[in-house]
């Protein structure tokens, strides 16, 4: 028994800053995909009428495909001859392919942050489901514009959502590997890809396992504090 590969996982300086970025790119990606599905799980809620059904299964179709597919698409969108290089030279907006697109921190919040995209939706989208209409009717009759019947009422009620679809995307991408590999570049490895290299090249399966676990309690204790901020901010709205 000893904690020599622990001290290791927690005090060697690659190890310390593979996971920063790690916890950073995965809530940064949270972030984004609940910022950016929150308003398309409204509008299927709120004007979706009686096409729901057939909204939501429009906006999950493109995750039928497989998750390795989804990636390598981006790499083409990306890439220094992709499809928004080739775009933006069309609209002469620059005048040659930027190499910053790929292989970098910024392609990897973009990529999972599509990725998970469905992930954050549906939940946010039950939880608008279950605001009731009257309460709003209520405010507008009482004068409260939109954006105050918003942060007042919408935005509190729909709180339990918003922590679910964080947490659903912020878990998973942590431990990502395939993403970073592919668009990531040097600039773009995370600490599961540390993981993955300890038991597979270097064979190293004690140190492996520490930075496993090591990562795993750092991301339950991320967890709970992002759940006790998001419930404190609920309490404020109020």
């Amino acid at each position: 028994f000893t904690l020599k590969n622990y001290r290791e996982a927690l005090t060697e300086p690659i190890y310390r800053d593979l996971l920063f970025r790690s916890l950073f790119v995965s809530v940064a990606v949270s972030i984004v995909t609940v910022v950016l599905a929150y308003p398309v799980a409204w509008f299927v809620s709120f004007h979706g009428g009686k096409y729901k059904g057939i909204w939501l299964f429009i906006i999950t179709v493109p995750f039928w495909s497989g998750y390795l597919l989804r990636i390598l698409s981006w790499k083409v969108i990306l890439g220094f001859n992709g499809v928004l290089n080739t775009g933006l030279q069309y609209l002469h907006i620059i005048s040659e392919p930027l190499s910053s697109l790929l292989y970098n921190v910024n392609a990897v919040i973009i990529t999972l942050a599509h990725s998970w995209a469905a992930f954050a939706i549906l939940p946010l989208f039950v939880s608008l489901e279950k605001v009731d209409r009257t309460l709003l009717e209520a405010a507008a009759d009482l004068g409260d514009g939109p954006v105050r019947r918003f942060m007042r009422i919408t935005l509190p009620l729909t709180m339990p959502g918003i922590i679910a679809a964080l947490m659903i995307v912020m878990i998973p991408t942590v431990g990502d590997y395939v993403t970073p590999k592919l668009v990531g570049g040097k600039d773009g490895v995370m600490i599961a890809n540390a993981i993955q290299a300890q038991f597979g090249k270097a064979a190293n399966w004690p140190l492996g396992a520490a930075l496993a676990v090591s990562t795993m309690i750092i991301v339950g204790m991320l967890s709970g504090a992002m759940v006790l901020l998001l419930l404190g901010l609920k309490r404020l709205l109020r």
